[in-house]
């Protein structure tokens, strides 16, 4: 595969854990919005967005959903908030193996922040409309990416998930028989 060097829109949702007072208002908000039919609903395990939650030391850190990995991650570093130790998997945004936050929990698919863009365009995600506390910030820059020629697309991620947890066979008889059905 061949990287090429273009200019892109970095679309990104800042953070302020001084302000995020654990309302869960944007879980809701995400739930609902990709709902289907939207907005019919509300169940955060559906949610993109998670607040992971230090109650006794009201601590609460929003924590969106990223890319999938197959693979468990070796980091284990500690972080220390408010003299409570926290690990690398607390604040990490990945679906994986080794946790159930950011899969699908009818298919098990994975889940991942898509900032809302439907059709027609918000001004900004759902989760940052409904944050009154202003922790979470939308914002939109440029900047230089190396982009793969050819990316694995989210249809093929997930046929291969599916594949993974069902097995190939089965996939392609349920598509058979799906477009059978015509």
């Amino acid at each position: 595969m061949k990287d090429v060097v273009e200019k892109r829109i970095v679309k990104e949702i800042k953070v302020d854990l001084d302000k995020c007072i654990g309302c869960r208002a944007c879980e809701m908000a995400c739930s609902a919005f990709h709902a289907r039919p939207r907005f019919s609903a509300t169940n955060p395990a559906r949610s993109r967005i998670r607040v992971v939650i230090d109650e006794l030391n009201d601590v609460y850190v929003p924590i969106r959903a990223t890319e999938y990995t197959s693979a468990e991650c070796a980091g284990r570093h500690k972080y220390t908030i408010n003299g409570k130790e926290y690990s690398d998997c607390s604040f990490c945004g990945a679906s994986c193996p080794s946790r159930d936050y950011f899969l699908e929990p009818d298919s098990g698919l994975p889940l991942k922040c898509d900032m809302c863009e439907e059709d027609p365009t918000l001004p900004e995600p759902w989760c940052v409309q409904v944050c009154r506390c202003d922790c979470l910030t939308y914002v939109e820059s440029e900047d230089v990416v190396q982009v793969e020629e050819e990316k694995r697309g989210e249809m093929e991620l997930g046929l291969e998930s599916l594949a993974k947890k069902y097995g190939l066979d089965k996939v392609l008889d349920t598509v058979a028989r799906m477009s059978s059905k015509g």
